[in-house]
């Protein structure tokens, strides 16, 4: 069971990270024809556009679930500067159960934002609807909500993995 578990586990990482390297190889593709079709053929495709500005939201959020996955977010952290050592461990679960709170709130609005674009039925471009794009947003920061759950439950066991330490 545990080793079914751990592939599974291995598998979503290998997809994030393909996904990630996906979207950006074939930004990176899109704008180089856009400037290639500007300068050379004084055209460009009109869907260019709005694709590559959605194409840059879903970079951030699989960059932010590649981030959660490592506990690697940027910390705003003065509270562990002033508290003694031994209240660290306190400090990140109650920061960890506070992080999965934000991310859940911020999952259940996106759905609401999501089902209200899918009845809207726009088009983010082409025939290619708002909704689907903007879809990664409830399934980005409900990855990362269940990621600080885990950590927040890792915490409470005594079992949390350190954290990074911050490149000075």
């Amino acid at each position: 069971m545990a080793a079914l578990l751990h592939r599974l586990h291995r598998t979503l990482h290998q997809i994030e990270d393909g996904l990630i390297v996906a979207v950006l190889l074939f930004m990176v593709l899109l704008a180089v024809a856009q400037i290639v079709l500007r300068n050379f053929f004084g055209t460009s495709l009109v869907w260019i556009e709005p694709l590559l500005q959605n194409a840059v939201l879903w970079i951030g959020l699989l960059g932010a679930m590649i981030a959660s996955r490592n506990d690697e977010h940027i910390r705003i952290d003065v509270a562990s500067s002033l508290l003694p050592e031994k209240y660290h461990p306190f400090l990140t679960t109650a920061v960890d159960l506070f992080t999965a709170f934000i991310c859940v709130l911020v999952a259940w609005y996106s759905v609401g934002f999501v089902i209200e674009e899918y009845d809207y039925a726009g088009a983010a471009f082409a025939n290619v609807p708002s909704w689907l794009l903007q879809s990664i947003i409830p399934l980005g920061f409900s990855v990362m909500a269940v990621r600080y759950v885990v950590l927040f439950v890792l915490g409470l066991l005594g079992k949390r993995p350190k954290m990074q330490e911050p490149v000075p």
